[in-house]
């Protein structure tokens, strides 16, 4: 690790500490050469699957078009933003499990529909109106009832 005051290559870790997520780690260095001090931070570096469209297009993973669709699912219903992160890092979770280079995106949609399931039965209905292109009152129905059944 280079020094960022003078340069120096040379450095030595004098602490390191876990962060409280626990996904972090802070470690306190000081320079050889001109014996200043300073922080650095490490985290892993994980790389999510790469998503297939149904059209064929593939497109990076975005956390925040899921955290977009769960919300506007969830708009004016009683969950919290931190039940919402749970839900979305539980899905990046079991997408990192997968260890596939590549998901299509009908599995992320399915993941999304389970946690809002779990969430609120209402936003799971929201989601999945959109999600499943219901075309009609009978399309809900099913839905509701597959619900009920499981309740």
């Amino acid at each position: 690790m280079r020094c960022p005051f003078c340069d120096a290559e040379d450095t030595k870790v004098i602490d390191t500490r876990v962060s409280s997520e626990g996904f972090q780690v802070r470690r306190r260095r000081q320079c050889l050469s001109c014996n200043e001090r300073f922080t650095t931070f490490e985290q892993p570096e994980i790389t999510m699957p790469t998503i297939i469209k149904s059209n064929g297009i593939k497109q990076p993973f975005n956390e925040e078009k899921i955290r977009a669709g769960m919300l506007r699912a969830l708009e004016k219903r009683s969950i919290g933003t931190e039940q919402v992160d749970n839900a979305i890092n539980r899905i990046k979770t079991k997408l990192r499990s997968s260890k596939l280079k590549e998901i299509p995106s009908n599995l992320i949609g399915k993941m999304v529909m389970e946690e809002l399931e779990n969430l609120d039965p209402v936003a799971y209905i929201r989601f999945a109106s959109v999600y499943l292109s219901f075309k009609n009152l009978k399309d809900f129905s099913k839905e509701i009832s597959k619900l009920e059944k499981q309740m």
